[in-house]
């Protein structure tokens, strides 16, 4: 049965075999249509393959929607959008992933393999769903940074996002979108961190977290005295600091707590103990010393981020631990209405006491008590800490044998707001002796109240108690007579006479120093302004001089008291609003103007939360209209008018009372009086425009005025939608932005206001609205359109019609938009087109004037326009047409928008010009050129848009023909156009043009009788283009006799046949096809070996011996002569010497970089003579050092061999040049043949590898196609003596062997005649290839032509010789190394290669050629290689000879558990010895006896007929003094006999 559409479309989430019958084959991420469904079984199609349709069990697919872009549909995965993006970006990096690897970016393709790790992980978190909204968007996050960090370094494309998803660039305007990409910011992520967060971190950072570690016991800790003690001391003991700036790189990624170990200090003096946590800080090591390498501390810390209650929400476990909250010492940030805290910090700061008469000084212990009016000591208000129960009293700890004591500690006091009153705080001094009894003595007190008389508390700052002496004895039942004592120097100077018979006596020399800081929401220190008018109805005779003492009244204390304050001066204002009226409304602008500075804007939440829950003041609205339109209609008269401007500052809380207050009265009196508020209003915007109209140039005064209330008044249109309708509310807007001047010469800054205040009207949420945006735009639009023609402010113009235009398509998507549009379109395209074009055609110069040019906002403009485009409809287009009144009038409109689109100054005044330009330039945009892109890239365009090439082509080819015969105006201006589009490689594109070109032959052919024009500019316009390097491959046949038209169209020469003109038709089609084949084969040639000489001149990361090569080419063509040389390339003008001289440097330095020492040792002698020569010793010295340096380098560094191939370029698709040709090429560094051919048919993507040696036939040779044929070759040395010279070093010869070598070797093995079953070798050939080139490697290139091929065949015998003679190369090599202790520990590769030669000799290796060369029926019958086999037999002896070389070497290094392997190694060397004795013995007999004699001798005959065969003497002594065994250290007496035994 069929399904809704909306479920037609579904998005694979597993992969699916198709196994079943009649299954379809799906791959993860596939969009599958499904047709029908049927019990589980579904019948459907994959997008990829629509025309295989198939019934398939498919279990798991994800839904998707099917979203339509106009004939073109895409399924949309239902699943969130980043999780989709990952999907696919993943698919597409694992290609580039692999790449990476072939080209060698090692290091971004281990941290691409990381990151896409990671996002893998990502995305199974984000599938979980088991994620909080917060760890959802932390997640998103992270995905996003890591796929914008790997498509960044990938080349790929960066996307806008908005909340960490793609935008949808078919839902926002065109200049949303170029805000997003134009500012970095957004490519990456928005909000991303809130933007406190920051600000916080770096304040934490200067933090320390103190920690005080205080004992309750003895006085001293060593006292030695026994039992419990009587009393208990706080004694300090020890502080140990933790800066939080580690605590946070620790764990702010950290989810879980972390441990920290404090290290625990403690003071030589005590006296610096009210400090010791800052000597810390300060690394006053000196100052406090640690206790001991254990004593220490740990604690446990976890980051939370948030707000308390989303903390508390997100860790519930945490708060279930009964944790401690702490308050901020001192005020928050912010302090909502209804926080209420009252808080006293009290600190203890010092002291100073008597000695009284005791030969040491005091151990003074103070108690704090709080005690209210009566004498009580209040229950539970001292706090020590947070989670710390409250107690009564407190005894701060006490520091040994000090009279002036420094405590620094602070404790808290939360005292109830209505016991603050009255409340006082007194101290207790006693002396806490060191005895046995250990008592303490009172001996002083000091008190002070916590609230004055007026009402105001205690101050926050530092006080200076009075101590007043007292004994033990002493009661304070009575605290009345104390309380009447001066307890500072400021009550002491209140009340001078204090007789002095009291029973408490100062003690003048005795004063104890407290700090006192208080965070109250309710209680003052400010007694005569602030109390005053929270107080008023005390003294209501003074109303008025206390609202005007309001401004005197510090911020803080203002924001503090925020709710107080307002409820007073609205309860003030419902009191007398006649008499009151004005002053509160001016104390009200005062502290909505108070909220505008920065240092309290944060409080502006707790003024909105105030109107919203707590504003009272229902009749408040009449009072505050009344003055405010009272302000406004004074604004031409007065003359000083900062009073007005205030009060056009604070517009917006105004309005917020007003309408807050005229709500709460509707309410109470059921919507009484509506209309009179609706008419006072009404009043009030007229108030506005008459400010707004008036002339401000002559008035400085009014100019701020009027801009005050130009930037306050779009905040107040939220306000006004509560109680009137959107079209309400914009005709007041209206009315108010239509009353201002329209000439924009009011003043530059004025001007910038009024744009300002249009801006945020357009941003304002009113904006949004259809129905009052139909009423505002007339008015927006006039403005701008005012300054556009002026050229005035474009800036800030441009940012209105973006958002304009963003308004307007956000609003398309639910509604019609068209009136709005239109709108638009009659008031801006004109001007909006001049003023782009008029910013487009200025100079680029920076020193333009503000207002006049502003070169940034191109990007704006251009956006702006397309925006508008993009909403036009064909009814729009259409009335645009209709407003044309004439032909002529419609022509020159029509050229001038398609110039600036175009960007072209075009002369021609003919519109279908311009029309084609411009279609060929979007035809060309390289944004649309679908070949360039990546795959993944390409399959979104082309499933969202499809190839708009092709229709734009199609599009042209229609108006051409339209033209009918006013084609022949076109001829030939445009053919080049025309050919450029021909270039696309596109073949559809290609094909629907070539009609054109028939069409312009024939046109021209009835006007002039032949076609000369259109023929010149044709090869003239191929030339051009073909040389800039346009065209490919498939362009050649593009005139072809294959060309396929669309539709009914023949070929374009099918279609010239039929013409009179045929014959030159066809030679001219012949010829261009001709010449493109030339034209393009040139170009291959000139770019294939023109890049080595290009890179040469650039870089030489990859090529600096083949670099070295070409320069070295210039350096021969100078002499060492004092000729002046003019400039060429990048040398300078300069004397032929000094030109030669720098070039020898330089191809010296390359041979060094390429490794290639050996060439450029000469040069540095050709330097050193001329040096010499000139006595310029000490760039002779220099010159010398090198050269030593270069020896240095041939005999310690390592060099690799290079790996030669042969290539072989088949086919007649290749370019000339290539074509049918082979080449041999020096290999990279570690490249082998499988990255060689990789890297070959990476550059002919469309070549065919063949997988066989062999020659190809002719029909390979003549085929239209690419056929690569690729093997290794093995070069063939030229300096053959080096390569035989015994003393010369291997590191030396290995550089001969693969350097200045033109021939190459491959050897193909088969076997000629019937093959030997027993033993293959016998009739094993080898076909040998030897390749001569025209030049040596390495060279100019990496690689040259071959201009020689030999072939020969090389015999059984020839080539056993030729296997031993290597193989015994490489074991002399190897071993040599072993030796000279080149090659270091690990001796593994000596073992296996001894193992491999010794265990294949036993087994079969040079076994198999004695049974098949050293038979006497060989030797019989192949007489003529009797020399050859000779040569054979003492490459065998050679072999045996250095086996035993190689096992005393591996004997000496090898490892004691690889002494079994040895041990194999020697009795499988014997067995190999043995057999080959015999073998020689054999065939000695043989060739002295002739075949008749039988070869049973004897060992003792044996071993003299061995000791006779030739070449034995070359083990004999003659070999010894200069072999290699010679340079071996001593051996074990097994191997001596063993070389003996062998010898």
């Amino acid at each position: 049965r069929c399904l809704p559409r909306k479920y037609q479309k579904h998005v694979v989430i597993c992969s699916f075999r198709g196994s079943v019958s009649h299954g379809l084959t799906l791959e993860i991420g596939e969009t599958v249509q499904i047709l029908e469904k049927c019990e589980g079984w579904f019948r459907g199609f994959s997008t990829k393959k629509p025309t295989v349709k198939v019934n398939t069990i498919i279990i798991n697919l994800s839904l998707s929607v099917c979203v339509s872009y106009r004939q073109y549909e895409t399924a949309v995965p239902l699943e969130d959008p980043v999780i989709t993006e990952v999907t696919s970006t993943l698919q597409e990096w694992a290609v580039l992933w692999k790449q990476l690897y072939v080209k060698h970016k090692v290091d971004l393709f281990y941290k691409l393999r990381h990151v896409m790790n990671e996002l893998i992980d990502l995305r199974r978190q984000m599938l979980s769903g088991h994620l909080t909204q917060d760890q959802v968007r932390e997640v998103k996050r992270h995905i996003t940074v890591r796929l914008d960090w790997g498509n960044e370094h990938l080349g790929l494309d960066l996307v806008p996002r908005k909340d960490f998803e793609m935008v949808d660039a078919d839902q926002i305007s065109v200049s949303d979108l170029y805000k997003m990409v134009s500012v970095p910011a957004a490519i990456t992520h928005t909000n991303c961190l809130q933007t406190p967060f920051p600000w916080r971190c770096r304040m934490f950072e200067c933090w320390h977290a103190n920690l005080l570690v205080l004992f309750a016991g003895r006085m001293l800790l060593n006292d030695s005295k026994k039992g419990p003690p009587h009393v208990h001391y706080r004694r300090p003991y020890g502080c140990a600091v933790l800066a939080m700036s580690d605590v946070l790189q620790t764990i702010s990624e950290l989810k879980e707590e972390k441990d920290f170990v404090l290290k625990v200090y403690t003071c030589n003096n005590e006296n610096e103990w009210y400090q010791i946590h800052e000597n810390i800080i300060r690394k006053s090591i000196h100052l406090s010393i640690s206790l001991s390498n254990w004593a220490g501390l740990i604690i446990s810390l976890q980051l939370l981020r948030g707000e308390m209650e989303q903390v508390r929400r997100e860790n519930p476990m945490i708060f279930n631990r009964c944790v401690a909250i702490t308050r901020k010492l001192g005020f928050p940030d912010v302090i909502m209405p209804g926080d209420i805290r009252n808080d006293l910090y009290l600190t203890l700061e010092r002291g100073d006491f008597e000695r009284g008469g005791k030969s040491v000084q005091k151990n003074i212990e103070v108690t704090v008590y709080v005690l209210y009016a009566d004498g009580e000591i209040l229950k539970d208000c001292i706090s020590l800490g947070s989670g710390e129960p409250n107690i009564c009293e407190h005894r701060f700890f006490v520091l040994y044998h000090n009279n002036s004591p420094r405590w620094s500690e602070v404790i808290k006091l939360p005292i109830p707001i209505d016991r603050f009153r009255g409340s006082h705080l007194r101290f207790e001094f006693r002396h806490c002796s060191t005895k046995d009894k250990g008592e303490k003595k009172l001996f002083g007190f000091a008190f002070t109240p916590l609230m004055r008389e007026d009402g105001t508390t205690l101050s926050d700052e530092s006080h200076e108690l009075y101590v007043y002496k007292c004994d033990e004895n002493t009661t304070f039942s009575n605290h009345a007579l104390y309380l009447g004592l001066p307890c500072c120097k400021d009550d002491y100077n209140g009340c001078p006479n204090i007789p002095s018979s009291l029973i408490f006596q100062r003690s003048t020399k005795e004063t104890l120093w407290i700090s006192t800081q208080l965070s109250s929401t309710k209680l003052t220190q400010n007694g005569m302004d602030l109390l005053a008018l929270l107080k008023w109805k005390a003294h209501p005779d003074r109303v008025m001089d206390i609202l005007g003492r309001l401004r005197h009244v510090s911020g803080e204390e203002i924001v503090k008291f925020l709710q107080d304050i307002l409820d007073t001066l609205f309860s003030i204002l419902d009191d007398n609003t006649d008499k009151y009226g004005p002053l509160v409304f001016q104390s009200l602008v005062f502290i909505i103007n108070l909220l505008r500075d920065s240092k309290y804007y944060h409080f502006r939440p707790v003024m909105d939360t105030y109107i919203q829950k707590h504003f009272a003041g229902a009749l408040a609205y009449k009072e505050l209209i009344r003055c405010l339109k009272w302000y406004m209609d004074r604004s031409a008269e007065v003359v000083r008018q900062d009073h007005i401007q205030e009060a056009m500052r604070a517009l917006e809380y105004l309005f917020k009372f007003i309408v807050q207050s005229r709500i709460l009265y509707s309410r109470a009196t059921c919507g009484m009086e509506e209309d009179q508020f609706r008419t006072s209003i009404q009043e009030l915007f007229q108030s506005i425009r008459f400010v707004l109209s008036l002339d401000s140039r002559s008035s400085e005064t009014l100019i701020f005025t009027q801009a005050a209330l130009l930037n306050s008044f779009p905040a107040i249109f939220d306000e006004l939608l509560q109680m009137f309708t959107v079209q309400e509310v914009a005709e007041f807007v209206r009315g108010t932005l239509g009353s201002m001047p329209s000439t924009v010469h009011i003043g530059q800054s004025m001007d910038v206001v009024k744009l300002q205040s249009i801006a945020r009207t357009v941003d304002s949420r009113l904006f949004s609205f259809p129905e009052s945006r139909r009423i505002l735009l007339p008015v927006v639009l006039h403005h701008i359109h005012l300054h556009l023609r002026q050229q005035k402010e474009l800036l800030i113009c441009s940012g209105i019609l973006s958002s304009i235009f963003s308004i307007i398509k956000t609003s398309s998507l639910e509604t019609s938009v068209q009136e709005e549009v239109e709108m638009v379109v009659e008031s801006l395209l004109d001007v909006l087109l001049q003023t782009l074009l008029t910013i487009m055609s200025k100079s680029q110069s920076q020193e333009a004037v503000r207002g006049q040019r502003c070169p940034q906002c191109t990007g704006e403009y251009v956006s702006c326009l397309l925006s508008l485009l993009r909403q036009m409809t064909d009814i729009h287009f259409q009335h645009l047409l209709d407003n044309f009144q004439s032909k002529e009038e419609l022509k020159v409109g029509l050229i001038a928008k398609l110039h600036m689109t175009n960007r072209l100054q075009v002369q021609n005044p003919f519109v279908w010009n311009s029309y084609f330009s411009l279609a060929v330039l979007y035809i060309n945009q390289p944004s649309l050129q679908l070949e360039t892109l990546t795959p993944a890239k390409r399959k979104k365009i082309l499933d969202k848009y499809g190839d708009m090439r092709v229709m734009m082509a199609y599009e042209l080819f229609s108006m051409w023909q339209n033209l009918g015969e006013n084609k022949i105006h076109f001829i030939p201006g445009m053919i080049g156009p025309f050919l450029g589009v021909t270039l696309v490689p596109q073949s559809e594109v290609r094909n629907i043009m070539i009609p054109i070109f028939h069409d312009m032959m024939d046109w021209e052919q009835r006007k002039n009788g032949n076609f000369k024009q259109v023929e010149a500019e044709l090869i003239d316009k191929l030339d051009s283009l073909v040389s800039e390097g346009k065209g490919d491959e498939n362009y050649r046949e593009l005139f072809g006799l294959l060309t396929q038209l669309f539709g009914p169209y023949p070929s374009l020469l099918e279609k010239i046949e039929q013409e009179t003109w045929r014959e030159t038709g066809i030679s001219f089609v012949t010829s261009v096809t001709r010449l493109m084949e030339r034209l393009l084969d040139y170009r291959w040639e000139f770019h294939f070996f023109y890049f080595y000489f290009r890179v040469s001149m650039v870089d030489w990361s990859c090529h600096s011996t083949e670099a070295a090569f070409t320069l070295l080419l210039y350096w021969e063509l100078l002499q060492w002569e004092e000729r002046p040389l003019r400039e060429f390339l990048h040398y300078p003008a300069q004397s032929e010497w000094h030109r030669k001289e720098g070039l020898c440097r330089k191809v010296i330095h390359y041979f060094n970089k390429g490794k290639c020492w050996e060439f450029g040792i000469p040069l540095c002698r050709e330097l050193a003579f001329q040096y010499e020569s000139l006595y310029d010793y000490q760039s002779l010295s220099w010159i010398r050092k090198m050269e030593a340096a270069y020896y240095d380098n041939i005999m310690e560094q390592q060099r690799l061999e290079p790996e030669f191939f042969r290539v072989g370029f088949y086919g007649r698709k290749f370019p000339f040049f290539l074509r049918n040709k082979e080449f041999v090429c020096r290999g990279h560094d570690y490249e082998r043949l499988e990255a060689f051919q990789q890297r070959m048919l990476g550059e002919f993507p469309q070549a065919i590898a063949m997988q066989h040696p062999n020659q190809p036939d002719e029909a390979i040779l003549q085929c239209d196609a690419q056929y690569l044929q690729i093997y290794a070759v093995t070069p063939v040395p030229e300096n053959v003596d080096v390569l035989q010279m015994d003393r010369v070093p291997d590191r030396i010869k290995s550089f001969y062997r693969v350097n200045n070598v033109r021939r190459f070797r491959y050897d193909r093995p088969f076997h000629k005649g019937p093959k030997d079953k027993e033993n293959e070798f016998k009739s094993l050939w080898i076909e040998r290839t030897t390749l001569t080139l025209t030049h040596p490697l390495p060279g100019i290139s990496r690689w040259f032509e071959v201009e020689k091929r030999e072939l020969i065949e090389v015999s059984p015998l020839e080539n056993a010789i030729s296997v031993v003679e290597n193989k015994n190369q490489e074991l002399r090599t190897l071993i040599s190394q072993y030796q000279h202790k080149q090659l270091h520990g690990n001796i593994n590769l000596l073992s296996m290669c001894l193992n491999g030669v010794i265990d294949a000799a036993v087994n079969g290796g040079i076994a198999r050629y004695q049974e098949a060369f050293f038979d006497k029926e060989y030797i019989g019958t192949h007489p003529e290689d009797t020399e050859k086999i000779t040569q054979l037999k003492d490459l065998m002896q050679d072999q045996v000879h250095i086996l035993g070389v190689g096992l005393a070497v591996h004997e000496k290094l090898v490892h004691p558990e690889m002494r079994p392997l040895h041990k194999k190694l020697i009795d499988q060397f014997q067995m190999m010895r043995s057999s080959l004795c015999h073998v020689r013995a054999q065939l000695f007999l043989c060739s002295t006896q002739g075949n008749q004699r039988q070869c049973g001798y004897s060992g003792q005959c044996f071993y003299v007929a061995l000791q006779g065969l030739p070449g034995l003497d070359k083990l004999s002594s003659a070999s010894n003094p200069r072999g290699i065994l010679t340079s071996h250290s001593p051996m074990s007496p097994e191997s001596i006999k063993l070389m003996h035994r062998h010898r």
